[in-house]
């Protein structure tokens, strides 16, 4: 017996989708690379959630058989909403992946995970044999750090100790994540904090430096990772 939720067959995304037209276009190219039998690593994002919808229609209308491994909470939902079958790496690895990011330098390094769900991202990612980033012309930095922090995810016992060790790395600001939904900081889906650090300069091993910090989970740094970027 299936549950009759309202939550799930009225899912919409929760902001205004900018530049709508555009990410249509490159979620339509995301489905056309869909064939049957294929496992789909799944990011995270508004364009992420438009190709969902595009590739629900040739499951529809050509009765592929897909799987796809969510990296949120949202798009699992997604998901459930489009009849898609989801399993996980315990069962699978991706064939492929496809997400979305805030900052793609020259070199194809990102900044993601303003949607906290970076550590999930990078783990997909790393799994993955091919890895499709889709972006549009805001998200190209001649550095990363350009427009937005790097998020980091934090154990919440080891804030402080995170914090000072951030600071000696150079950062010139740090702030806590606050939500917007709820009273307090962002609780990630691991339920950790998230911080945003504000580098003026950040060195190519520097997500490797912000990782051996004792207490950090994650950060939305992606340097050198194995990624194809798609234009919306």
């Amino acid at each position: 017996m299936n549950w009759q939720s309202d939550f799930i067959n009225n899912l919409h995304w929760s902001d205004t989708i900018i530049n709508k037209e555009g990410k249509e276009r490159v979620a339509a190219k995301i489905a056309e690379k869909v064939k049957d039998g294929d496992v789909l690593g799944v990011g995270s994002g508004s364009t992420v959630f438009m190709a969902l919808f595009a590739i629900a229609k040739r499951i529809k209308a050509e009765n592929l058989n897909i799987k796809a491994i969510p990296t949120s909470v949202e798009i699992s939902m997604a998901l459930t909403n489009l009849g898609i079958p989801m399993t996980s790496l315990y069962e699978h690895r991706p064939d492929w992946l496809f997400d979305g990011a805030d900052e793609v330098d020259p070199n194809r390094s990102l900044i993601k995970g303003r949607g906290g769900a970076m550590f999930k991202e990078k783990l997909l990612i790393s799994s993955s044999p091919v890895n499709y980033i889709i972006v549009d012309d805001s998200k190209l930095v001649d550095k990363l750090g350009s427009k937005f922090p790097v998020p980091i995810e934090v154990f919440p016992q080891a804030l402080l100790h995170v914090e000072g060790e951030l600071k000696k790395l150079g950062t010139r600001e740090l702030i806590l994540r606050p939500a917007k939904g709820k009273d307090g900081p962002v609780i990630t889906e691991n339920g950790n904090l998230v911080v945003d650090a504000w580098f003026d300069s950040i060195s190519t091993d520097m997500e490797l430096r912000i990782k051996s910090i004792t207490g950090v989970i994650e950060s939305g740094l992606f340097i050198n990772y194995n990624v194809e970027i798609l234009m919306a």
